[in-house]
């Protein structure tokens, strides 16, 4: 039975995961088809990161639609902005888990993925700087700190992912007490509320069903 040209991207992805600097020749075998099949498909590796990047990209900008990250940038409301940062935020978990690839350099080096990623963090840092705004997050760190420290998470994610070190249910509630408790200036399960020094913030670990 022929193997389809979507079915090639989502186990390409998936051994990628493990071994991102796999050749075409290591891909090709990982998916099940001839080199000369592969190469039907995509002229080379180049062209296969670069529908992979996509694909992954892609997946990256509708956790942030489902979040509403765009409406809540525009917001002043403390609880607008912190639900879409925890939507936002958990939605990312399943990125970090399925195209965990894409966290690498070996990704993000093209330049037409490279310009794309640039455009999806940028509409993250408008909702971090409202969010600093609104008191949601502290003010005193760089918004370019908090992005960082984001994609460092994730990060973590993906490690801890790879390692079983962390039961997969448990990472929502983990990841939002780590980053709001760093980052955040007051509980985010509250709208205001008096803001404190870092590391004297109430729990954050509420979980998603």
């Amino acid at each position: 039975m022929a193997v389809s040209r979507d079915q090639i991207i989502v186990a390409a992805i998936q051994h990628l995961n493990h071994d991102p600097a796999a050749s075409m020749a290591d891909i090709a075998e990982a998916t099940g088809v001839s080199r000369a099949t592969l190469h039907r498909h995509f002229t080379g590796r180049e062209e296969l990161l670069l529908a992979l990047g996509h694909r992954a990209l892609d997946r990256w900008e509708e956790a942030q639609y489902r979040a509403g990250i765009e409406q809540a940038a525009r917001s002043v409301e403390p609880v607008v902005i912190t639900t879409a940062l925890r939507e936002m935020l958990s939605g990312l978990i399943g990125e970090a888990e399925e195209y965990n690839f894409a966290l690498t350099d070996l990704v993000m080096s093209v330049p037409e993925l490279r310009e794309r990623g640039d455009e999806l963090e940028g509409r993250e840092i408008a909702l971090y700087q409202a969010a600093q705004r609104a008191g949601v997050l502290r003010a005193d760190l760089p918004v370019r700190w908090i992005s960082n420290t984001v994609y460092g998470l994730l990060l973590a994610v993906r490690e801890s992912l790879n390692r079983g070190d962390v039961a997969r249910r448990d990472l929502p509630g983990m990841l939002h007490e780590t980053f709001f408790r760093g980052a955040g200036e007051h509980d985010p399960h509250h709208g205001g509320g008096s803001q404190g020094k870092a590391g004297e913030y109430g729990p954050q670990g509420g979980r998603r069903a």
